[in-house]
């Protein structure tokens, strides 16, 4: 659908060939060339290719330098290029500064921001975040004096959380309102455990709680990410099915449509959270389901949440 379009996937991860997932560049490169006209892409860290050695806190520049290798050789490889990376760093810890000053010298012109995840559920149906948070991470002084060392060198916050902690990221966002932050995956809408049996109320939950987060200027949603486990729509087991765009724009649309309304085009921006929900759906499938969610949009509209929205919120040079 809309083949010529220009995209930006603001949201994918690589790991090194061989590791336990295995999503390299040319994997990448695979998807990215399937059907869609992606011009870009940006890389949100996912713990890959870590240092095995040297300072604690500095261990996580060598995901950056991996990715910067990446980046550069998909500008001769042909594809879609690498334009922007986010890294991860304890903003709780000692020296945030330095860690920061290492990304940025790491990522040869990249170097975009930094993802401090504090997806954490009470219920123990619900893994925590890679980053293995405590509870309540967005309010904590600790966390709260590293994050404040973002805006001054000129770097973004992704945002990882779970639905029931959308209020803690709304009063860090007011908190810091010269920083800019994107919500990633919607703020984690949940689908297991507790929240099973209960779709309709975990969105009346979510949308009450996103409109104030939307309020704030200085924040921006990702629209994907929901394809996951965690969201509880079983596309990812056996023997099932994938759906169609049509059947996911059925399941999902309502999430989209209310985000859409309340950030607006200019501030949302459309994400394939690759490889990660490719256990559900094909990447051709996920974006012609976003191309659908577009289609009452005007063109400048659509352009924004297919593009530019990414491209100002991560300053990318297409």
């Amino acid at each position: 659908m809309d083949a010529d379009r220009p995209i930006v996937d603001p949201h994918h991860h690589l790991w090194p060939a061989g590791d336990r997932v295995g999503y390299a560049l040319d994997d990448l490169n695979a998807d990215t060339g399937s059907g869609h006209h992606v011009i870009g892409t940006v890389f949100i860290e996912c713990g890959a290719a870590h240092r095995s050695d040297g300072p604690e806190s500095l261990r996580v520049v060598g995901e950056t330098e991996f990715v910067a290798e990446a980046a550069a050789a998909s500008r001769t490889r042909g594809g879609a290029p690498i334009l922007g990376i986010v890294g991860a760093a304890d903003l709780r810890g000692a020296r945030v500064d330095e860690v920061l000053a290492r990304h940025v010298e790491a990522g040869r012109g990249l170097f975009r921001g930094i993802r401090h995840a504090a997806a954490w559920d009470a219920s123990d149906a619900i893994r925590p975040s890679h980053h293995h948070p405590p509870p309540e991470l967005y309010i904590d002084a600790a966390f709260r004096a590293g994050f404040g060392c973002l805006a001054p060198a000129g770097l973004t916050f992704d945002a990882w959380l779970f639905h029931p902690q959308i209020p803690e990221l709304t009063d860090l966002a007011r908190a810091f309102p010269d920083t800019r932050i994107v919500v990633d995956h919607f703020g984690g809408p949940l689908g297991i455990g507790p929240y099973a049996n209960d779709r309709e109320g975990v969105f009346r939950s979510w949308r009450r709680d996103v409109a104030p987060l939307a309020a704030c200027p200085n924040v921006f949603i990702k629209l994907g990410g929901m394809a996951m486990p965690i969201n509880g729509y079983g596309w990812h087991k056996p023997p099932g099915r994938s759906p169609t765009s049509e059947e996911f724009v059925q399941a999902q649309g309502d999430y989209y449509r209310a985000a859409i309304d309340l950030f607006g085009p200019s501030r949302s921006m459309f994400e394939s959270n690759f490889p990660v929900d490719r256990s559900s759906l094909s990447y051709r499938v996920l974006w012609n389901a976003f191309k659908r969610i577009a289609e009452p949009f005007n063109d400048t509209e659509k352009d924004a949440m297919f593009r530019g929205a990414a491209a100002d919120f991560y300053r990318l040079a297409e």
